[in-house]
């Protein structure tokens, strides 16, 4: 359990400020509401804070894949609107072929709306099926009594989601298995033909240049010490993503993926692209200003974009429109502070964000297509370079050679 401290306004809307213990955010705020309180502010209060170390647990939880989620919420909407009661919909939902974690939660949801418990609750207490986004878009359906159109949304939100994270990745794919070629065509020479250039070098007895000994030592190593290179070669990575998995790591390493020639344009605008269309689609279904900027923040992927969502919350929490403080967050970018101050001033922040996001989704897709035909030809050329180096390596004593035996003519 972790203790918190925290801002929240009671039924009569003055501000209340004090500590609670939960056993993360999300339930903090859940505790918050079970005693009539609606969260403003949550931070975790100084010594309680959990150790920064890999979390195995997390790392080892099934997810329900986002495909499945999406078919699930637009059937549960398709039912809903037929008319058909959410119980009975949760019991359809639960049957047949579906993701077993999925059939799961809804036998588990229904059983608590039967207790008595509303849907919004219900699943709030499957956080690892219904995330916090989720769960609030929900809740909002309830109070508005449009629940099929909400989740109607909801299904339409994962889909463009899931579209620019396939995107993302398509740009990543192709560099990932040029280098995953390299490696092997590189270890391939290095294990298979140098040792062969090598038994010729010995019978020469005359001392290597210092690139071809370089070569020599890295090809004597993988073939002695394979064991070592193999650990290192899966340690290192599991290192960074365990490091990564950490509040540090994963700021430190946000913050220079944002900068990085031709990736941090595309994880900046990826991001801008998610939190505005998280923003439009939790702000045009009711959700709260403050409670759709901390889901928002969350769910753009980039601990620096998450931060300056944050920020901007605690001034639109004192009262400032939300465009005058994203104005100083060099992260986002001019046109949308700008159309987002045209939204407020006009109240279509919901429509407004939501252009945005269209914008920044089309951004994506021309960035991914233009980085995937710059960035093919320049590993190739990379990998070509690495093969002439090595090859450059092996013929340099032989080229000695040849030059001692015609001047010794």
């Amino acid at each position: 359990m972790a203790r918190y401290l925290f801002q929240a306004k009671n039924l009569s809307g003055q501000v209340q400020m004090g500590q609670i213990e939960a056993n993360d955010e999300s339930d903090a705020r859940q505790k918050l509401r079970g005693q009539n309180l609606t969260p403003l502010k949550l931070i975790m209060a100084p010594g309680s804070k959990k150790s920064a170390s890999f979390d195995f647990k997390a790392a080892f939880e099934r997810k329900v894949p986002s495909k499945d989620l999406q078919i699930f919420t637009r059937q549960f909407s398709t039912l809903i609107n037929s008319g058909i009661p959410v119980v009975d919909s949760l019991k359809m939902l639960s049957e047949g072929k579906r993701n077993p974690m999925l059939k799961e939660a809804a036998v588990k949801v229904r059983q608590l709306i039967e207790s008595g418990k509303r849907l919004g609750d219900a699943m709030a207490a499957n956080p690892l099926v219904f995330d916090r986004f989720y769960v609030n878009m929900v809740r909002a359906g309830e109070e508005a009594g449009i629940l099929d159109g909400i989740l109607l949304r909801l299904a339409t939100y994962m889909e463009k989601s899931e579209k620019i994270k396939k995107q993302v990745k398509g740009a990543l794919i192709l560099p990932g298995a040029i280098i995953f070629v390299a490696i092997i065509v590189v270890t391939g020479i290095l294990v298979f033909v140098i040792p062969r250039f090598q038994d010729l070098y010995k019978g020469a007895g005359k001392e290597l240049p210092a690139l071809t000994q370089l070569v020599v030592n890295l090809s004597q190593f993988l073939i002695h010490k394979w064991y070592v290179a193999l650990g290192l070669l899966i340690l290192i990575p599991w290192s960074f993503l365990a490091w990564y998995k950490t509040e540090e790591g994963k700021e430190t390493c946000d913050r220079i993926f944002i900068q990085l020639p031709l990736f941090g344009d595309l994880i900046q605008k990826s991001s801008v692209a998610r939190l505005t269309r998280t923003l439009s689609t939790l702000l045009s279904s009711g959700v709260g200003v403050i409670e759709a900027l901390e889901i928002a923040s969350k769910t753009a992927g980039n601990k620096v974009i998450e931060d300056a969502l944050m920020r901007s919350k605690d001034s639109v929490i004192s009262g400032k429109p939300l465009a005058t403080p994203l104005i100083r967050e060099k992260m986002i970018p001019d046109m949308v502070t700008q159309m987002i101050a045209i939204g407020e001033q006009s109240g279509t922040l919901d429509t407004m964000l939501g252009k945005i996001a269209d914008f920044y989704e089309d951004d994506v897709e021309n960035a991914v297509k233009a980085l995937t035909s710059m960035i093919e030809p320049l590993l190739m050329i990379f990998l070509g370079g690495v093969i002439a180096v090595l090859v450059l390596a092996m013929y340099m004593p032989i080229f000695d050679m040849a030059n001692v035996v015609t001047g010794g003519k």
